[in-house]
């Protein structure tokens, strides 16, 4: 038997005597919250060194195998593995091991923003949730970047520092829609305390003074709108996409200077009788030519999202976000059983599907 398979062995092996475990200590209430206090010292302190042990050999093979591969090596989806036994644990984000993990992941996308000059196509950096960053030679995107303070646990998320140092890369903030897991109020006053525009739905930060200092963009299927910027203008279209009935979400699809198409949904679902937003859906690969579609991996029907944007390439979002109760906490791994989703089917699609973990960038080359 081969070291390599032995250790994949292994790893399969610890992953499940993992679940059972943080199963077994820890209380099944929703909303989270710090661990049992009937947990034993003991047991607290092996789950913090097995998170590190865990964290340490996810960073060690990421390093060795670049998303930019594919198809994909079974090393890196060995590591999304571990990272969902990790995250799955109901208390994960008040231990220590994550917290590194976490802002050392920001780190990697603050450090290669600061040294990355892109001379063609598009490389794009998953921070956080729905949050990435596109940079091209002319621009520098931010989708949905929030701190990760929704998690509940202020150690987790990003320092200022980390949040300032981010900003300072972006030309632009594009937030979908108003829930806090995609619209970080002390993120967007960042931006704007540099003169930089943050453009969201009016129904977000509606009744606050920052408000009046945010940039609504007109909703509509069928209008071009150019969005001036320090260095250049971008063309998008801000399609009226809705989180169910009650939440206005923007589908932003920006065409950059090179001629590059980026297509970011939010949280856009269609659930229910709630069915309206499928008539455009459908629609847009007949009026635009999508590189890169950034869809949430969990929204319903995500094969059909995918056909109606018919993208060259799709980077998904949404996985682990802490924000929300373990149960509902994505894997990398997917779970179409629970959540009643078709995500596998799209994998094994014709589209090319780059499932990059937190502080990895992908680059694209303009019909590669």
């Amino acid at each position: 038997m081969s070291a390599k398979i032995l250790i994949l062995i292994l790893m399969f092996f610890i992953l499940g005597n993992a679940v059972d475990l943080s199963a077994q200590i820890y209380d099944k209430k929703e909303g989270g919250g710090k661990p049992d206090p009937q947990l034993s010292q003991k047991d607290n302190d092996y789950l913090d060194r097995q998170a590190k042990v865990f964290l340490d050999t996810i960073q060690a093979i990421l390093a060795k195998n670049s998303p930019n591969v594919l198809p994909e090596k079974r090393e890196r989806m060995m590591a999304k593995l571990l990272i969902d036994a990790v995250f799955h644990e109901h208390f994960a984000v008040y231990r220590k091991p994550v917290q590194e993990f976490f802002r050392a992941r920001v780190d990697q996308v603050i450090q290669e923003l600061e040294t990355t000059k892109v001379e063609k196509g598009v490389q794009i950096w998953k921070v956080y949730n729905m949050a990435f960053i596109a940079r091209t030679k002319s621009v520098t995107i931010a989708f949905d970047l929030v701190s990760g303070i929704t998690s509940g646990c202020p150690d987790f998320a990003m320092s200022p520092d980390q949040i300032d140092r981010l900003a300072r890369q972006c030309d632009v903030l594009l937030i979908s829609h108003r829930h806090p897991d995609h619209a970080d109020k002390a993120v967007a006053e960042k931006f704007i305390e540099l003169g930089l525009p943050v453009v969201a739905p009016e129904q977000v930060w509606k009744d606050e003074p920052i408000f009046s200092q945010i940039t609504h963009l007109e909703r509509s299927v069928d209008q071009t709108q150019k969005l001036k910027l320090k260095k250049c203008t971008l063309d998008l279209v801000v399609y009226p996409g809705h989180q169910m009935k009650s939440i206005d979400n923007n589908v932003y699809v920006v065409k950059t200077p090179e001629g590059i198409t980026l297509a970011h949904i939010g949280d856009q679902i269609n659930e229910g009788d709630f069915r309206m937003d499928w008539e455009w859906i459908d629609q847009v690969s007949k009026n635009h030519q999508v590189d890169v579609l950034m869809p949430n991996a969990w929204t319903t029907d995500i094969f059909r999202i995918a056909k109606g944007f018919d993208p060259r390439l799709i980077i998904p979002g949404h996985e682990i976000e802490m924000g929300h109760t373990v149960w509902d906490r994505l894997p990398f791994w997917g779970d179409d059983q629970y959540l009643e989703l078709n995500y596998a089917e799209l994998k094994k699609s014709r589209y090319p599907v780059v499932v990059n973990i937190w502080g990895e960038s992908y680059w694209y080359n303009l019909g590669n």
